[in-house]
């Protein structure tokens, strides 16, 4: 019978036996592991079946915006774009977040209210990591106070790599406490990011995920869309097996989010048959599984509107991000 999360308590007693743990985690065969996304990747999806998926991808996107030229005014526009996502065709589902940076929340929280639409917010001096932890909590407690719904931090992949196990899994729940909100309101979910990209091997990118669940994650994610590296295929699938392998064993959900360089409706979809065939139906909702993207809702509202009407219409009858 699956156990709570909390029986895995003694894991993280110490640096030492979170390492026996995470290093006792089966070897990944990267040479298996490749063949299965790409076999994934090979299945086609057409007519109604294709309309659900698109429509289910663009309720899973979180639009993105994450520019040091960003303005009051493009964060405005991406909102915008998020509640109604195609002005000809009020049918279109909206996305499921717009992400800003934490100075951003209040512009986002104002545009979106009223709407089902969460505001997140990177923090913990987003994209590095790089700064000391009481800047990276105040960080994130200022995105939560502001009203951000979810906050997507990134760990330290100097810490990690360096075998500092314990002090990432101590950030990350020290991040999470800074999640919480006072007078019972809901608290603001966290996705964790690890850069995959950063970790250089697939038996890493398990460990991460293992050791950001056992640290309370509500979404593992795999980049921050800043690297040349971002999500992959394989990657992902393996973030895919080590959530079902901690279901398993926890009975806990953990969701899912690969972000960067997935810019096509057929990608869109091809991460979709991984999460259906690893996962199931119920992972496929915008509360476990999300894409962190910017220009992915383009591709598919120009390929929603080619299902029904038949033509092809091209970027320029579609909004501008």
């Amino acid at each position: 019978m699956p156990q709570t999360a909390s029986a895995f308590a003694d894991v993280a007693a110490s640096d030492a036996a979170l390492r026996r743990f995470l290093h006792g985690l089966p070897g990944v065969d990267a040479v298996g592991l490749q063949a299965r996304a790409a076999a994934l990747a090979t299945r086609s999806i057409k007519t109604t079946a294709k309309a659900y998926a698109i429509d289910l991808a663009i309720s899973m996107v979180d639009l993105t915006t994450l520019e040091g030229a960003d303005t009051a005014g493009k964060v405005r526009s991406l909102c915008a774009k998020g509640r109604v996502p195609d002005p000809a065709d009020r049918s279109t589902p909206r996305v499921a977040a717009v992400c800003v940076y934490p100075d951003m929340v209040p512009v986002a929280r104002q545009a979106l209210a009223g709407t089902e639409i969460k505001v997140a917010s990177v923090a913990t001096a987003f994209p590095s990591g790089r700064a000391a932890l009481p800047v990276r909590l105040a960080d994130t407690r200022d995105a939560v106070a502001a009203g951000a719904d979810e906050i997507d931090m990134v760990i330290d992949r100097g810490a990690f790599l360096s075998g500092r196990y314990l002090q990432v899994h101590d950030e990350i729940r020290a991040v999470k406490a800074e999640c919480a909100r006072p007078g019972g309101e809901p608290d603001a979910h966290l996705k964790v990011i690890f850069e995959n990209g950063e970790l250089a091997t697939y038996d890493n990118i398990r460990r991460a995920s293992w050791l950001a669940m056992l640290a309370g994650a509500d979404f593992i994610k795999t980049s921050t869309g800043k690297v040349a590296v971002n999500a992959t295929l394989p990657g992902t699938l393996l973030m895919l097996e080590a959530v079902r392998d901690f279901h398993a064993a926890t009975g806990t959900r953990v969701g899912v989010k690969p972000a960067g360089g997935i810019r096509t409706t057929k990608d869109a979809i091809r991460y979709l048959v991984l999460v259906n065939e690893t996962l199931g139906a119920d992972w496929l909702s915008p509360d476990r599984f999300r894409f962190g993207a910017s220009s992915l809702l383009n591709d598919l509202l120009m390929q929603r509107q080619k299902l029904s009407s038949g033509r092809y219409s091209g970027p320029d009858y579609v909004t501008v991000d």
